[in-house]
Parts: structure tokens; C-alpha cells; sequence
């Protein structure tokens, strides 16, 4: 008779915490789109934006992509509401005075945080960064005004031995200045080739290299060749340099490990992509934490209700966020590891999920 008993607590809590994050979910993205409709109303207006193009190109895609963003928040939030409310009617004492472990108690909480975790998981790495492709092309076209970029001091590894340098390039006309390429064999530098600019010759789609001066070395014998327009091919593209903005977000998990190693090979930095990465491990991870500090804190009863443990809940997400965005700075600006600078909130959180649950389990 017992094992029945524990089974229908399981899918009660089961049910009590899904529900309650999709309904929080649903209610604070609903806020987020209308006040989005409100900011870009003028811009769809004055762009004309088809109706179809804002509903399936832009708002289906909006769902998902802030809904898994902010789904660490909204594990917390339903975690702590729904908890505290049956901690409160007295649920949480007649469960444990049955005989049930605190332990045992966890164990619906943590199928549901593993459940979360494999949706968000799924969502962030096989299918949000496709529709995020739609969403972005969209922003660029209606809302977000168009910019170049000038890139510099551009060091690539083009292929084995191959090197090129830039001292800057301009994605509005495709155009880089002071070009230099190099090709080495066995560590020796067996050519260099110098130019005042090398140029994207879009009809064509070949470089043209202007003004370049090029040695060629064999031993202690050097030959020097000069000239002003120089047609060839090179192992790059200028979408090497119109970087899309965010564009690490339309990536699937595969396509992002092959992007990442691809830069190492042309000597790109990948700290922001190798942080995106390991992001995508470690947001799905935090659905654990989370819920067992939120489970942790409102399974007892405070003086202050539900109010207290709201607060105090809404208080520890927003610092968890915080600890996101700082390790997030200090990887990119090298002083951690992307690896360390994306698990830091976790590891921090984990060692106070640790301290909660022994709290709570008094």
C-alpha cells in the first residue's frame, strides 16, 4: 500500500511543478511579446513589414528563443511557488510525517528538473538556432538598422602553413588594407606577398590583389616580383568578415564544435564561441540546482508566506543572472577560461544548493 501512495505523490508534485513553469512561461513571455509589439510597432509600420513576416518569421521565433534564455529563472519561480503553497496548507509536513525521507521527497522534484533540462537542452542546441536564423534575418531587415564593420589587424590561417594578415577590412565595400599572405614549409618561409589592399570582386567572386610586391625565397636565393592587379582565389570568403550579429546563436550544437574548430585552424579568436558552447551545457545543467535550492527554501515554513519565499527566490535568480553575465566578461576578456567563465554560477550555486538541501532536510 505504501508504494502506490508515494507513486501518486510523485506524479502530484510532477504535475503541481511542470504545470506551474509552463504556466509562468506562458505568462511572462505573453508580457515580454506585448511590450515588444509596443517598442517596434513604428518600425514595422514604417518599414512595411508583412503581417505574415511579423507573426511566423519574427513572433513564432520569439517564443521559444526567450522562453529557454530565461527558463532557468522560471524553473525557480515554479519551484519556490508551488512548493511554498503546499508548504503552507500543511502538504509538505503530512507528505514527510508519513514516513517519506526529505531524499524521497527530492525525487519528483528531480525528474522534473531533468525533464526541463532535456527540453532546454533539445530547444538550445537542435532547434532554437535554426528558427533564430529567421528571427535575426527579420530584425536586420525591419528593426535593426544596417551597419558595417571595420575589422582590424586580421591574422587567418588560411590552410597548413598559409597565413594571412590585414591591418583592417571594411565590410561595406569588401575591401582589406596592407595585405599580406605567407606560406611556410617545414617552419621556412618559402613566400610572402605584400599589397596595399586586396579587394572582393563580386561578379566574378575572386580577390583581386593591388599593388603587391612578391618574394619568393629558395635558400639564400630571393626573387622579386612586383606588379599592380593581381587576380586569385583564396581559401576565404568576405562572410569570413561580415560577421552577423549573434550570429553564434543560429548554430546547432555539431555546427558550432566544426564553426569553432574551423577558426582555430585560421587562428580566429572562438572565445565567444567556445563560452556559447559550453553555455549550452551548462544552462540545462543549472534546472538541478536551481531546484533544489528553490525546494530547499520553500518546503519550510518562514514568518512572511509565500511572499517572503517569492522574494527571496525572485532575489537568488536575478544574482544567479548576475554571476552569468560577470563570468561571461571575464572569459571574454581571458582572465578565465571559456569552460570556467560558462560553469562558475553552477559551481557557486552548487556549493549553496548543497548547504540548502542539508537546511532543509533538518
Amino acid at each position: 500500500m505504501k508504494i502506490p501512495r508515494l507513486q501518486t505523490i510523485d506524479i502530484y508534485i510532477i504535475k503541481k511543478f511542470l504545470g506551474t513553469f509552463f504556466y509562468a512561461i506562458a505568462l511572462i513571455i505573453s508580457i515580454a511579446m506585448v511590450f515588444d509589439v509596443s517598442e517596434n510597432l513604428d518600425e514595422f509600420i514604417s518599414k512595411d513589414a508583412p503581417m505574415k513576416a511579423i507573426i511566423f518569421d519574427y513572433y513564432v521565433n520569439f517564443v521559444p528563443f526567450y522562453a529557454n534564455l530565461f527558463s532557468a529563472l522560471f524553473t525557480f519561480i515554479a519551484v519556490i511557488f508551488f512548493t511554498s503553497k503546499m508548504a503552507y496548507n500543511s502538504e509538505i509536513i503530512a507528505i514527510l510525517s508519513s514516513g517519506v525521507s526529505y531524499a524521497r521527497l527530492m525525487r519528483p522534484y528531480m525528474i522534473s528538473a531533468f525533464m526541463i533540462a532535456l527540453f532546454s537542452y533539445t530547444l538550445g542546441n537542435y532547434i532554437i538556432p535554426p528558427s533564430n536564423k529567421k528571427r535575426i534575418e527579420f530584425r536586420s531587415t525591419y528593426i535593426d538598422s544596417p551597419r558595417n564593420y571595420l575589422e582590424r589587424n586580421i591574422h587567418r590561417q588560411l590552410s597548413p602553413g598559409v597565413f594571412i594578415y590585414m591591418q583592417s577590412y571594411n565590410t561595406s565595400n569588401d575591401v582589406g588594407y596592407k595585405f599580406t599572405i605567407e606560406k611556410f614549409e617545414d617552419g621556412e618561409l618559402k613566400s610572402k606577398l605584400e599589397a596595399d589592399y586586396i579587394k572582393w570582386d563580386r561578379e566574378d567572386k575572386k580577390w583581386i590583389i593591388n599593388n603587391y610586391v612578391i618574394r619568393d625565397i629558395d635558400g639564400y636565393t630571393e626573387t622579386i616580383n612586383t606588379g599592380t592587379k593581381l587576380d586569385t582565389t583564396l581559401n576565404m570568403a568576405p562572410d569570413d568578415y561580415r560577421v552577423m550579429k549573434n550570429i553564434v546563436e543560429t548554430m546547432i550544437l555539431p555546427e558550432l564544435s566544426s564553426e569553432i574548430k574551423d577558426m582555430k585552424l585560421r587562428g580566429v579568436n572562438t572565445t565567444e564561441f567556445e563560452i556559447e558552447r559550453h553555455r549550452r551545457f551548462a544552462g540545462p545543467f543549472s534546472a538541478f540546482i536551481l531546484t533544489i535550492i528553490g525546494a530547499s527554501l520553500a518546503s519550510r515554513k518562514v514568518k512572511g508566506g509565500l511572499g517572503l519565499h517569492l522574494g527571496l527566490g525572485i532575489l537568488q535568480a536575478f544574482t544567479y543572472i548576475m554571476f552569468m553575465q560577470i563570468s561571461t566578461v571575464f572569459a571574454l576578456s581571458g582572465a578565465v577560461s571559456p569552460l570556467l567563465g560558462a560553469w562558475i554560477p553552477n559551481i557557486i550555486f552548487g556549493g549553496l544548493a548543497a548547504y540548502m538541501y542539508k537546511w532543509g532536510s533538518r
